[in-house]
């Protein structure tokens, strides 16, 4: 059987793709698409690999597991707990493999064409993910990109998307983005002091441009948060338009890997 290089690097880089981004859904992690890639490269460059003159014992089962492991730390490293995301992708991969394997047998043992591997592994992504959903602990939750504008300066953050923020603006009800006040701090008056809301509201420049929001959270049963009405909001590209972002004074994530918590639209 004449194996193409390239052909199954291509093939493996977008079957690993599928199952480490299929992985983030059901494990209920931070998607990072750019680490996810990487991954998903490390994976095909090792598959490609196997087929190299003199390395051969890439194939040993130690091999596969460890390279299996180091593709979840470089997709899913920023995450606390590497133990779900791990079982989740060895689990999957499994799956996929005996499916294929299932497939094979019922076409007599000949090989599967490369077009029909890549739309079988489309349409177990696609079941798969829409039951992952489910079964994750929080909804989607991904890494984005934002710019945050007031007047003519301009603040760049990491937000999740993430569906456990319902906290909205009374007056349009459009959801309102959770952001780390300190982040903010160099494009907002000196006066605007988040961790005292309430104190430094009489004294802003442009009380207009300000609100208090209440809000609740674990450990809080009623807060206020102080809010400024950006000029826009830039997510991932998509412009929003002016929209209120309430200043969080305290860390919104517990390792760091991102700054803010968006709404979903």
């Amino acid at each position: 059987m004449v194996v193409y290089w390239d052909t199954l690097v291509l093939l493996n880089l977008v079957l690993d793709y599928l199952l480490l981004l299929l992985t983030g859904r059901v494990a209920g992690c931070v998607l990072c698409r750019w680490r996810i890639f990487l991954g998903a490269l490390l994976g095909a460059l090792y598959a490609g690999a196997i087929f190299w003159p003199g390395w051969v014992f890439l194939g040993h089962a130690l091999a596969r597991l460890g390279c299996g492991v180091m593709m979840v730390l470089i997709a899913y490293g920023h995450q606390r707990r590497l133990l779900r995301p791990t079982v989740v992708f060895f689990a999957l991969s499994a799956a996929l493999g005996g499916g294929l394997y299932a497939l094979e047998l019922m076409g007599g043992g000949a090989p599967l064409d490369a077009r029909f591997v890549l739309l079988f592994a489309a349409a177990v992504y696609a079941v798969l993910s829409l039951f992952g959903r489910h079964m994750a602990r929080h909804g989607p939750r991904e890494l984005r990109p934002v710019e945050v504008r007031v007047g003519q300066r301009r603040a760049r953050l990491t937000a999740l998307v993430d569906s456990g923020n319902t906290l909205t603006d009374p007056m349009t009800g459009k959801g309102v983005m959770v952001a780390e006040g300190r982040c903010l701090a160099s494009i907002l008056p000196a006066e605007a002091d988040f961790r005292q809301p309430c104190g430094c509201f009489a004294a802003l420049p442009e009380p207009q441009r300000f609100r208090l929001l209440p809000y609740r959270a674990v450990g809080v049963d009623q807060g206020l948060l102080l809010a400024v009405r950006a000029d826009g909001v830039t997510v991932g590209g998509r412009e929003l338009g002016p929209r209120l972002v309430a200043l969080s004074p305290t860390p919104v994530s517990d390792g760091g890997g991102y700054n803010a918590l968006i709404f979903e639209e």
